[in-house]
C-alpha cells in the first residue's frame, strides 16, 4: 500500500533538493517513485514538433524515490500510518500527531 498519493504535500528529506516542499504531481506505484512540483529538475533536449515548434532545451521535473519524501501534515513532516476505525473505515494517520489525514 502506498503512503504517498497524488496532490499530497511532501518534503524532500535527502538529496540535492533536501528541505524543499512541493505537491505530488504524479505517482508511479510499480517503480515506487513520485514527481514533486519544483523538485529534481532535468534538462531535456527536444526537436521541433507540433506541440513545441521551436524545439530546444526544456526543464521538467524527474521522478524521485518515495523513500526520499515525507508527507507534510499540519506544517511538519511526518510518517504515515494506517488505522481502522470502529465503523470499519481504514484511514491514513499522521504518526507524529496521531491525527487522521484522510479516509481511504
Amino acid at each position: 500500500m502506498l503512503r504517498i498519493r497524488k496532490n499530497d504535500t511532501v518534503m524532500v528529506i535527502t538529496g540535492e533538493s533536501k528541505g524543499k516542499i512541493g505537491k505530488v504531481l504524479k505517482v508511479f506505484p510499480d517503480k515506487e517513485r513520485v514527481i514533486v512540483e519544483g523538485v529534481n529538475f532535468i534538462k531535456r533536449h527536444t526537436r521541433p514538433s507540433q506541440k513545441n515548434p521551436q524545439g530546444g532545451i526544456i526543464e521538467k521535473e524527474a521522478p524521485i524515490h518515495m523513500s526520499n519524501v515525507k508527507l507534510v501534515h499540519a506544517g511538519q513532516a511526518t510518517k504515515v500510518g494506517y488505522k481502522t476505525l470502529k465503523d470499519g473505515k481504514k484511514v491514513r494517520v499522521a504518526r507524529k500527531t496521531g491525527e487522521v489525514i484522510d479516509a481511504i
